[in-house]
């Protein structure tokens, strides 16, 4: 019996290919060939680049690291000053390892270096606090690093007689930051302390630091009543200038000697006022 329903043609096989299937085929074409379909060569090529800068910084992380072992302290020195600028925390322990190269040049540089690395060496470098070998360098470089974890164990390390000095030198080179435990540190029942940390208020130059120092002309210490009237000559607030004046009656012969020439040479230079007064 003839089939009478409205049938549709068969299609025919010469007419041309739907667009869908053109782009279908283009893109297994291009994924045959190694190539990236339209639209995603752009994407891929910056993965890429990304790729090869990151592997590219590596590899020359591990060439500066080779160089250190190199028997010309001058390519070490230049070696530490690149992983530095680097600032890439694979670089600390190699430069920690840098504060005990024989050359003094290398280790001064060390110092820097990590300062420039920043947080990601803060943890090495307290750990160095504990080897007397390095704890100097450990000390300086810590100075450089603006992260409130180093300042409790700087201030440790005033209490040291040894490392008194770079210690302090560090809290200085902090700045505002170490102001307030400087100032905390002023009331500490070891004298040679409170000293380090009238040095230390008097060199970084704090307006708040102008009270508590007035506060210490009166410490039963004269060494101490002594730099807390040059440290207030340093910061050269007027508030200073009044508070050392009846120290020229003070009890110690070398004090009274002191604020005479504090006094008549602050005569001499105009009165500032402190930056944060």
């Amino acid at each position: 019996m003839e089939h009478q329903g409205n049938d549709s043609p068969a299609p025919d096989s010469s007419s041309p290919t739907p667009a869908s299937d053109e782009l279908t085929d283009k893109v297994a074409d291009a994924l045959a060939l190694g190539e990236a379909p339209e639209g995603q060569d752009q994407a891929i090529g910056a993965t890429e680049t990304v790729a090869l800068e990151e592997e590219k910084v590596k590899d020359e992380i591990e060439i500066q690291i080779d160089l250190l072992n190199d028997p010309d302290w001058v390519v070490r020195r230049e070696a530490v000053i690149t992983l530095g600028e680097m600032g890439d925390e694979r670089c600390v322990e190699p430069l920690a390892r840098a504060l005990r190269d024989g050359d003094w040049q290398v280790r001064e540089v060390a110092i820097e270096a990590l300062g420039q690395v920043g947080s990601p060496a803060v943890e090495t470098l307290l750990k160095l606090l504990r080897d007397w070998d390095v704890r100097k360098y450990a000390i300086g470089a810590l100075g450089k690093i603006r992260d409130e974890r180093v300042l409790d164990p700087l201030m440790q390390q005033l209490k040291n007689d040894e490392f008194k000095d770079d210690a302090i030198n560090a809290l200085v080179e902090l700045g505002e930051p170490s102001v307030p435990k400087l100032i905390a540190a002023l009331k500490d029942k070891d004298e040679m302390v409170r000293q380090q940390a009238v040095l230390g208020l008097g060199r970084i130059k704090s307006g708040e630091a102008i009270d508590p120092l007035i506060a210490m002309l009166q410490d039963k210490d004269w060494f101490t009543r002594l730099t807390a009237a040059a440290a207030l000559e340093s910061i050269g607030d007027e508030r200073g200038r009044e508070a050392i004046k009846p120290m020229l009656k003070d009890p110690d012969m070398v004090v009274k000697m002191r604020v005479e020439r504090i006094l008549a040479k602050w005569k001499k230079q105009p009165v500032s006022q402190p930056a944060n007064a």
